[in-house]
């Protein structure tokens, strides 16, 4: 399947979208303390994106139950609100997605509740670092694996590992489009498969464990653990391709 190339003017009515990922996002980031459940996080947000005129696409998206996924400490993605209170020194992840006018915003973070520990700081700060890092290097003609492999070798020489079988994504009409962009590379070829083009947006998004990089699904079949049982992090942009460089859609100028 080709992978669509926006023009100018879809590419701002994506940015419309995702600006309203960003603000919800830095809405959440100032407001969620210990002492709440993540049901009430899930309705903050919801009720923030409600006042933005943006629909959480999450909600009922392959059945998914909520506004917003929260994914708490070993959970590196995909977390299902519950009553569970948040406590300080947990790390939330948030991942949130929105339609506005038909077109797709994504974003996520992982935020520290109260003070937290200087091993979970590391790992916040690979996820966040490792998607700068790739957001920097993107340029038109690059091969999304040669992208994939960077993310893997930078999140390895911080001493940690990718989360494998799952990755980040084009968007656009759809949340979920074509490419897959892994975080990892295996033992592929990096000089093969599709390139980076002017007009691409996609959905980068490192997903960080600690020792073992092989998901387990928990009994909820959503919330993605790591096989090591450890504490995850995750970050996400909706980037576009744009003379030659990658722009963030996904923040707030």
């Amino acid at each position: 399947m080709a992978i669509p190339l926006r023009k100018t003017n879809e590419i701002e009515k994506l940015r419309t979208a995702n600006i309203a990922v960003a603000k919800t996002l830095n809405h959440l980031a100032q407001n969620v303390k210990a002492g709440m459940t993540l049901k009430e996080v899930d309705a903050m947000g919801e009720e923030f994106l409600n006042k933005l005129n943006a629909r959480p696409s999450f909600k009922g998206l392959y059945g998914f139950p909520n506004a917003i996924c929260t994914s708490l400490n070993e959970v590196i993605i995909h977390g299902i609100p519950s009553d569970v209170v948040l406590k300080e020194g947990d790390i939330l992840g948030i991942d949130i997605g929105t339609e506005i006018d038909g077109w797709y915003g994504d974003a996520a973070i992982t935020m520290p509740i109260g003070k937290i520990s200087k091993e979970d700081e590391e790992l916040i700060a690979c996820a966040k670092d490792a998607l700068y890092h790739a957001i920097d290097i993107i340029e038109d003609g690059m091969r999304f694996k040669e992208l994939s492999k960077a993310i893997e070798d930078f999140i390895v020489s911080r001493g940690f590992q990718p989360l494998v079988r799952f990755c980040g994504h084009g968007i656009g009409k759809k949340p979920h489009d074509e490419p897959e962009i892994p975080n990892y590379i295996g033992n592929g070829n990096v000089k093969s498969g599709p390139k980076i083009k002017n007009g691409m947006v996609f959905c980068l998004e490192p997903m960080i464990c600690q020792k073992k990089r092989e998901p387990v699904i928990l009994d909820n079949n959503w919330d993605v653990v790591s096989e090591d049982g450890l504490r995850g992090s995750h970050y996400e942009h909706t980037v576009a391709v744009v003379n030659g460089k990658a722009v963030i859609l996904s923040t707030v100028e």
